[in-house]
């Protein structure tokens, strides 16, 4: 299978468990359109006609543009924190512990680039009351990779004299994939993801 297949495979199934399927393709059509526009380009119309539907069956769905992207943000970054915590909650050494974190986290930036560059680019276009939510999401995925760093410093692992300015720093690489990630490029998302794993234990300087 082709990089191009599998993340096209993954994009699709990114969004399973939205129903029914016609509130799914609208949310799959506006990833695609606010990935390509940007949010505030975007219309209603444009959504509704790469879905194949009417405007007006869009609103059955969604009152508004805005509860589009909230429902996308929240599924993503709800996608982001299981990655991250099935990683802490792991079993063995800090260092394994992070470089799995750094390895799905990646992975799941590039195989679903299209995906995670809105959930990751577009906060600002949300209301005060959905940003606040996805922020406090955004607070949750810090503290599972800051409790593997500072697990890693307590058990002398690892040598990270400032941990939170460390887990912003290991955050920034990993989001950053799905800006720059290219079906058409060199690596595959497992390779990126096992280049970045590596890269970040140098960060943290963790012993052989």
């Amino acid at each position: 299978m082709s990089t191009a297949e599998e993340t096209a495979g993954a994009e699709a199934q990114a969004w399973a468990e939205v129903t029914p399927d016609a509130a799914r393709r609208l949310l799959v059509a506006a990833v695609e359109a606010f990935a390509e526009r940007g949010y505030h380009a975007t219309t209603t119309r444009d959504i509704a006609g790469r879905a194949g539907m009417s405007p007006a069956a869009l609103y059955i769905h969604y009152k508004t543009k805005e509860e589009l992207l909230h429902r996308i943000s929240r599924i993503g970054h709800d996608k982001a924190i299981d990655i991250l915590r099935t990683a802490a909650d792991g079993d063995g050494s800090a260092a394994e512990r992070l470089s799995d974190a750094v390895r799905s986290f990646v992975r799941w930036h590039a195989a679903q680039h299209t995906t995670a560059r809105v959930v990751q680019y577009e906060l600002d276009a949300l209301g005060p009351d959905a940003r606040a939510e996805i922020v406090a999401l955004r607070r949750q995925t810090d503290a599972a990779v800051r409790g593997i760093i500072q697990d890693g410093v307590a058990a002398g692992e690892f040598d990270v004299p400032d941990v939170p300015g460390t887990t912003l720093a290991v955050l920034s690489l990993c989001i950053d994939v799905a800006r720059w990630f290219n079906v058409n490029g060199p690596r595959t998302p497992d390779e990126v993801g096992a280049l970045y794993a590596d890269l970040v234990l140098r960060m943290v300087g963790a012993k052989p």
